[in-house]
């Protein structure tokens, strides 16, 4: 039997230890986001609808997107025993440069609409965190303004060849000028993808005030301003802002960019080029023969073509054929730090955040985006760790089970091809 007493308040104060309360909100709300998913949440109630779901949505069915996020939950990992790995290095070595982490922040599209301070509070976090940062062509913040945030970081520019082809090229020129070291030349986005959420919630640019976005916007102030007393909105790249974001990259975007463009691109720039939208091996071995420095395996987050391949699934074959001669990295559906040990475990020399980086701008501008690289790098560590590995360069394919959810159906033998009908005589 347990001999009771009655509790002595010596010993009840030293149980009872409270918690001295955070008086600062955006520090509470961020304390309070342990995953990427936390950070999405609180994106989603302090953000417009369509300007969240600009960033949260995917093309059509929004298919491609949701297939990548299920591979990455797909996995199972092996895990080393009585392998001592308490000092985790997660720097790795890329295009030249170091990172200290293992993925960089991928170039995103307007973004200042998400949350006032843009480019800036990403460009700040990355060179604060010691990884890249990409600007997009259709980014909010000038190619010199964030130089002047990243001064002495690794900063890469992500260009879309425009109808205008001048325009392209003066981009290239500015950020070789600024000295970007890194060009993305994105060559998955001739047209635009049918993003339906935007279509449905009348998104546009400028932002067009509607009966329903003024309902959505009353519990929500802050963003509007945030919005209206910041500088206007301005691109890199379009001389007009007028319609919807689907009507201006339709009028911006050059369907016709072929590999001629991609041999004056790699004529005019001093730096390394890695090609981004890259969706099968054949693409890859021949960008690698040209002799591009790397390439990404995308589907643009699911945004462009829906139902294109899983860019995780392609990972391992990509890399198996051309791993050994150029840079292969990966992007779409990154949520957690266990998805880019995964990545890298499989061959990836470097992994890209998009949508996770945006859900911390989101959340909580600048601080938003240090806690999104904080959980990350959490996770990256605590995963490691765990598989008893000390360093990225210990991680290896028989780390990482890819459990396979979608099987491809045989394909039937190849018909023989029918004649085609005779032109009709005239009469």
């Amino acid at each position: 039997m347990v001999k009771r007493q009655l509790p002595k308040p010596t010993e009840l104060l030293e149980l009872m230890q409270f918690k001295k309360p955070e008086l600062n909100g955006t520090k509470r709300r961020l304390d309070g986001a342990l995953t990427i998913a936390d950070l999405q949440k609180i994106a989603k109630r302090r953000t417009p609808k369509a300007a969240f779901d600009y960033t949260d949505g995917a093309a059509e069915g929004e298919l491609s997107l949701t297939r990548a996020r299920q591979a990455f939950e797909d996995i199972e990992f092996h895990p080393d025993i009585l392998r001592p790995a308490a000092n985790v290095d997660t720097s790795v070595e890329v295009l030249g440069g170091r990172s200290a982490l293992p993925f960089g922040i991928a170039p995103t599209g307007f973004t200042r609409l998400m949350q006032t301070e843009g480019e800036s509070a990403g460009a700040g976090a990355a060179a604060a965190a010691g990884i890249p940062f990409t600007l997009s062509t259709l980014g909010t913040t000038s190619i010199e303004d964030v130089k002047a945030t990243n001064p002495n970081g690794r900063n890469w520019f992500q260009l879309y060849v425009m109808r205008d082809r001048d325009i392209s090229y003066g981009l290239v020129a500015r950020a070789a000028a600024a000295g970007f070291d890194t060009l993305m030349f994105t060559v998955d986005t001739p047209i635009a993808g049918a993003r339906l959420r935007d279509k449905r919630n009348g998104f546009s640019i400028p932002p067009q005030l509607t009966i329903g976005t003024i309902i959505n916007a009353i519990p929500r102030p802050w963003w509007w301003i945030d919005f209206l007393t910041t500088p206007k909105l301005e691109f890199a790249s379009l001389s007009t802002t007028g319609g919807t974001v689907g009507e201006l990259l339709n009028s911006a975007m050059d369907p016709t960019i072929s590999y001629e463009d991609l041999e004056y691109i790699r004529s005019i720039w001093p730096g390394k080029i890695i090609i981004k939208g890259v969706q099968n091996v054949a693409d890859s071995k021949r960008l690698i023969d040209l002799g591009v420095d790397g390439i990404v395996l995308s589907n643009h987050g699911g945004r462009q073509l829906d139902r294109a391949p899983i860019p995780f699934h392609l990972l391992p074959e990509v890399v198996r054929e051309v791993g050994k001669d150029a840079t292969v990295m990966i992007d779409t559906g990154i949520m957690n730090g266990a998805d880019i040990v995964a990545s890298m475990a499989l061959g990836a020399k470097f992994t890209l955040i998009g949508r996770a980086y945006l859900y911390g701008l989101m959340a909580g501008g600048r601080a938003g985006v240090d806690r999104t690289i904080e959980i990350l790098r959490t996770e990256i560590e605590r995963t490691m760790a765990l598989l008893g590995v000390s360093s990225i360069e210990e991680l290896e394919p028989r780390h990482v089970t890819q459990l396979q959810r979608l099987t491809p159906v045989a394909q039937p033998a190849a018909r023989a091809a029918r004649p085609r009908p005779a032109a009709a005589a005239k009469s």
